[in-house]
């Protein structure tokens, strides 16, 4: 009983979240991000699967005068 009555700051603390600014927010979903690319990176280095390359489409050919009989 006397735990309980001797830290009532930390139940209060842990029980709501600890409202942060929104640097702070951005930094800690930047650094999250970061962390995520790197094991990406990681676990992409010793794949030896080739990736096929899309092809560009060709323009059209313009057959207006063809269509209009000029």
């Amino acid at each position: 009983m006397t735990d309980s009555t001797n830290k009532p700051e930390e139940v209060l603390e842990t029980s709501e979240p600890k409202k942060i600014t929104l640097e702070e927010a951005i930094k800690r979903k930047l650094a999250q991000k970061k962390e995520q690319q790197s094991n990406n990176k990681q676990n992409n280095q010793h794949s030896t699967s080739v990736q096929a390359m899309k092809h560009q489409q060709t323009k059209k050919s313009n057959n207006q005068k063809r269509r209009t009989g000029v």
